[in-house]
């Protein structure tokens, strides 16, 4: 069955138990923070992960020759001389499983496969053709098939798949709430559908929230602590990282910021599809549409289109740029008054264009808060969600492949 990165799931370090413990639990305690280190920091000789880990000698020794028979760790020279002898040099087995990300969007699926440093093996990225969930949900299974092929895979032996996608999975129907600009995914029985074809080793998590913990560890927001992505495309949300965490909330829905109530009452729900919030459709893409229409822009009109003549300094553009960046700045003072984060990243397709959006968000904001948020582009683009994925999905494919090689035992 699928699982939702909610709830209990953690996206860092498990504080360390405190209380008496069992040997055989403290030997499997070792070998994880050993295997954690070598994975996160990369290799080190026995002398240096005794003393960054704080164990003694033995203790290092016992662990390692088990995750060296288990296939999780390898050794070998390069790690200086020691009494005239090369020191052996560890490093986590990359090899001894993979991960599969996958971003669903309304247009297009990005895919990448992963060794368990998380570098890339493949990348795959196939246009969203599917009218109804059952066929998404195959587009998404026979993409995954050709990703890993492409990986030199099976998807079968993928050891953990991580899809992000708009809304959050509720755990208890198996559908995907708020999910409006996907057809048919709210629908109950979703998750074991996914399950079922792909296989059981999956998470599914919301895009937003996932782009948030890619900037975090690899783009605009290292080394922060308290940070809102907001992701502004074909719909609309936040990935919140507070305290260095990514913060989900009581049922998985912080970050819906597409039903905030700011701009006009939301149209009713199409066929098939949940109603949008006021907030998605005062600011997603076709809204920037719909500006510049309103603007007197003719022709056939698409987000990106707009944005492009605004960077040559087309009026009609412009205009819709800014209004664009009025609705914007509602969204942004909001979070600043809630949240105060120590930076909002923009991303998705529109949120990805600060340069041409900041003046207008920033003229805005004088008029309606005192607050000053720090505003900057996602340093990701379009690769922010499947890299988040990859993030998340490595943390469970190692876990997965310890548990299942059993070092513990020996």
């Amino acid at each position: 069955m699928a699982r939702s990165s909610s709830g209990s799931d953690q996206d860092g370090p498990v504080a360390p138990l405190t209380a008496g413990v069992a040997p055989s639990l403290l030997r499997e305690m070792n070998q994880r923070l050993l295997l954690d280190r070598l994975f996160t920091a990369g290799p080190a000789t026995r002398p240096q992960l005794a003393r960054t880990a704080g164990l003694s000698q033995p203790t290092v020794i016992a662990a390692l020759d088990d995750l060296e028979r288990a296939g999780l760790v390898t050794a070998g020279a390069g790690g200086g001389r020691r009494l005239g002898r090369p020191a052996k040099l560890y490093a986590a087995n990359p090899t001894a499983g993979s991960v599969a990300g996958i971003d669903i969007g309304r247009g297009w699926l990005h895919l990448r496969v992963a060794d368990l440093l998380g570098d890339t093996l493949s990348e795959l990225s196939v246009r969203n053709t599917a009218k109804s969930a059952a066929a998404l949900v195959e587009l998404t299974a026979r993409s995954l098939e050709e990703a890993a092929e492409k990986a030199g895979l099976s998807a079968g032996s993928v050891t953990h798949t991580a899809i992000g996608s708009p809304g959050v999975l509720d755990p208890r129907r198996g559908g995907v709430r708020y999910a409006a600009n996907l057809p048919g995914w709210h629908q109950a029985g979703l998750a074991q559908a996914l399950a079922d074809r792909i296989g059981p080793a999956i998470s599914v998590d919301n895009d937003a929230n996932l782009a948030a913990l890619a900037e975090l560890t690899y783009g605009a927001a290292r080394g922060l602590k308290d940070v809102a992505y907001l992701t502004v495309g074909s719909g609309v949300g936040v990935g919140l990282v507070l305290n260095g965490r990514v913060y989900r909330g009581f049922t998985g829905a912080a970050g819906e910021v597409g039903y905030l109530p700011i701009g006009e009452r939301s149209s009713t729900a199409r066929a098939g599809r949940a109603a949008r919030g006021m907030l998605e459709e005062a600011v997603a893409a076709d809204a920037v549409v719909r500006y510049a229409r309103q603007a007197g822009l003719t022709g056939r009109i698409t987000a990106e289109r707009v944005f492009e003549l605004a960077h040559h300094g087309e009026p009609r553009a412009l205009e819709a740029i800014a209004e664009e960046g009025r609705q914007l700045a509602l969204a942004v003072a909001s979070i600043a008054a809630l949240l105060d984060p120590e930076l909002i990243v923009l991303g998705g397709r529109v949120g990805q264009n600060l340069d041409l959006l900041e003046p207008a968000i920033t003229a805005a904001l004088r008029e309606v808060t005192p607050m000053r948020p720090t505003l900057v582009a996602g340093e990701l683009g379009e690769d922010a969600v499947v890299r988040g994925a990859i993030a998340r999905g490595t943390i469970l494919a190692r876990e997965t492949v310890f548990t299942d090689r059993g070092a513990a035992s020996g």
